[in-house]
């Protein structure tokens, strides 16, 4: 473990830009705070365009790009002040999409056809376009896609009894947000990364995608092209998701700036 004093902490951006060409920036917790960007986080983004940097925004969000980019600008981050997006819930959908293809990972080539949704409705994208049959019942699936809780207030105790179904047919779950926690606003939600560590502690059986996993840092490597790894650097606000496994990052730099 690195001594608390051996962390170097830093003021602010400003620090960092002349070190780095390639920006991976995390979004909820770091850009906005669900509801609207942090003051300064606009002119922040414009500011190191201006001086040549390439940004791509990572979330952990359980939906496709299109959907992040629209949200995003709602709240008041608009197109223009970063170059790319990229999430685990589009890491999850191209996964799917691919599971038919020689190139699949085993673990999706393995997969039947019937598919399980454990999350709301606004999380239905995952599935558009993609070679599966959504069943309403567990006792009728294949496997499960976890994207989150339900409705915004529920526990994990909600969910028991659907897990344990789950895990007495041997469903494996595939997670579209390692996320266990999120601040909406001040309220704190649970993630679908909850649901999945509780069904692994049944016992189950859980593919993850998202933060701190190598393969979405593989897909967002590609948004930065021609740029060395050892020029970008990677902004968040969890040490569970943002830092935990090192490796994942190839040798992209993580910061810890002061809060």
């Amino acid at each position: 473990m690195v001594a608390a004093q051996q962390i170097p902490l830093i003021d602010g951006i400003a620090a960092l830009a002349p070190r780095y060409d390639g920006w991976i920036l995390d979004l909820w917790g770091v850009l906005h705070n669900g509801q609207q960007p942090y003051p300064g986080v606009v002119d922040c983004l414009r500011r190191l365009k201006h001086a040549g940097a390439r940004l791509a925004i990572l979330s952990n969000a359980p939906r496709r790009v299109e959907a992040v980019i629209a949200r995003i600008g709602e709240i008041g981050i608009p197109p223009g002040t970063y170059d790319a997006v990229f999430t685990s819930g589009q890491d999850t959908w191209l996964h799917l999409r691919s599971r038919g293809a020689a190139a699949a990972e085993p673990f999706y080539r393995d997969l039947g056809p019937r598919c399980f949704h454990l999350g709301p409705e606004r999380d239905r994208g995952l599935l558009e376009d993609v070679p599966i049959e959504t069943v309403s019942a567990i006792a009728a699936a294949d496997f499960v896609l976890a994207s989150g809780v339900i409705e915004r207030h529920d526990t994990l105790e909600h969910y028991d009894d659907r897990l344990q179904r789950m895990r007495a047919r041997e469903l494996p779950m595939i997670c579209a947000n390692p996320d266990l926690v999120v601040i909406n606003a001040g309220r704190r939600e649970l993630c679908a990364g909850a649901l999945a560590q509780r069904y692994e502690a049944l016992g189950g059986v859980v593919r993850y995608h998202g933060k701190p996993y190598a393969s979405t840092y593989q897909e967002v490597f590609k948004l930065l092209p021609g740029i060395d790894k050892n020029r970008i650097v990677a902004v968040g606000d969890s040490l569970r998701t943002d830092m935990a496994d090192s490796t994942a990052l190839h040798g992209v730099e993580v910061e810890i700036a002061a809060a």
